[in-house]
């Protein structure tokens, strides 16, 4: 009979945390690359209080980390149990291979946003993907 093998928590949250990042710095790449922009938060240029693509880039961005982390954490604790089938883990793996590609690819063109801001927008993308990936996998770990 075949032992029960667990993963510890700390390495189901800290592999969803970074899968959550990820994620969330590969949509903030592909988002900037079709004009959503964290960046038009400190542009002064603009005279809306905000721009409608910067508001989209954050709540986009928030989501993607907070649903990254937290689906990471329920697959990974299914996945010790060899509750996920086969055909649905390759589609998993060839999602994010897909997303992390296109990122690549958005991240080696040159870049329209200045310098300034696009490093704000960056930093900004890579705390708030860390805090909502945290968050997602600390509810889906509290929940299982």
């Amino acid at each position: 009979m075949a032992e029960t093998t667990f993963f510890p928590r700390r390495l189901i949250l800290g592999a969803a945390v970074i899968s959550g990042v990820l994620l969330a710095l590969a949509v903030h790449m592909l988002g900037a690359r079709y004009g959503l922009d964290l960046g038009g938060l400190w542009r002064s240029d603009t005279h809306e209080f905000m721009p409608a693509g910067a508001a989209v880039a954050w709540w986009l961005i928030a989501t993607v980390g907070f649903s990254g982390g937290y689906f990471t954490a329920t697959l990974m604790q299914s996945a010790v149990d060899g509750q996920i089938p086969q055909r649905m883990r390759q589609f998993l793996i060839a999602v994010g291979v897909l997303l992390l590609a296109g990122a690549g690819q958005v991240a080696s063109a040159p870049s329209a946003v200045p310098t300034i801001s696009g490093v704000l927008a960056g930093l900004a993308a890579l705390c708030l993907g860390a805090v909502m990936a945290f968050c997602g996998a600390h509810f889906a770990l509290r929940r299982g």
